[in-house]
């Protein structure tokens, strides 16, 4: 009985000394990184195979190589400097247009396959075969995805693993929920799935209807914006190319003309995006 006691006694002040100390700081999760981000970026614009690190290496040796030609022809560092920011950022805006389009043309597509999965469960078939099917009879933008996660589940037959693979390559919120449901069910069984279905493809719906209205009035605003912050720099690359011109922007005046331009022309695009943007899905249900 006193070895008992001697025990709890014990392990009651090991907690009260535990309770003293900070727990250990937990690892960023899945997908809380720039590097995961990136990588969703790149699977949503289609190029699933390319790594941040190579994007990154990219944009770098963009932009060294319009400053070396911007130096070269025009002899004036500031201006090939600015042109060089823009053109080592290019690559990262044409990953974010190339997602952005693709989410786009995704959203009317996420219907179809809710309406698929429900036929599926309803003929009778199981989840991984209603999964399965839509590599053939699923909308084509999402065939490979699905036809993939097939030839998993045939090779493994780990359905979660399966899963969680088909979640990585297809990177969309709304994936995530489906996907997530479909888990659920499979884990802890439930007739409502049909009906849950049923109200998820109402409100991809109706979120497609809405979300393309405020798009199509708010894009002449948006392509005016982006205009009227490119328009100064075309001007300031025209007359680069005359030598007297630029030779101007080599002075330290010249250099904060750049320096105050390039802050104006970048706080304004970004309270523009900011004004304008519409709300996206976060990936919440990694």
């Amino acid at each position: 009985m006193g070895v008992v006691i001697g025990l709890v006694l014990g392990a009651g002040l090991c907690c009260v000394w535990w309770s003293c100390w900070a727990p250990p700081r937990r690892p960023a999760a899945r997908g809380d990184g720039w590097a995961a981000r990136t990588q969703d970026l790149l699977v949503q614009a289609g190029a699933p195979q390319v790594t941040p690190g190579s994007l990154a290496a990219a944009s770098t040796g963009l932009g060294v190589l319009v400053l070396f030609v911007g130096v070269a022809l025009t002899r004036a560092p500031a201006v090939s400097f600015c042109f060089a920011l823009m053109g080592a950022a290019a690559p990262f805006a044409l990953v974010r247009g190339r997602a952005r389009r693709r989410r786009a043309r995704l959203r009317d597509v996420w219907p179809e396959v809710v309406d698929h999965l429900g036929s599926g469960i309803r003929a009778g078939l199981s989840l991984p075969e209603s999964l399965a099917q839509l590599g053939d009879r699923g909308p084509v933008e999402l065939r490979e995805p699905f036809a993939a996660f097939a030839e998993d589940y045939r090779v493994t037959g780990r359905f979660g693993d399966c899963l969680d693979d088909l979640k990585a390559r297809l990177a969309d919120p709304v994936a995530d929920r489906i996907i997530e449901a479909l888990r659920l069910t499979r884990d802890v069984g439930g007739t409502d799935l049909g009906r849950l279905l049923r109200t998820l493809s109402g409100f991809l719906r109706e979120d497609a209807r809405t979300r393309g209205e405020l798009e199509a009035r708010q894009s002449w605003t948006v392509y005016a914006a982006r205009l009227a912050v490119a328009a100064p720099w075309v001007v300031l690359a025209m007359l680069a190319t005359r030598t007297e011109a630029a030779s101007a922007y080599n002075s330290v005046a010249g250099s904060v003309v750049l320096l105050v331009g390039a802050v104006c022309s970048v706080a304004a695009y970004l309270t523009m995006v900011r004004i304008g943007r519409l709300p996206e899905d976060p990936r919440v249900l990694r």
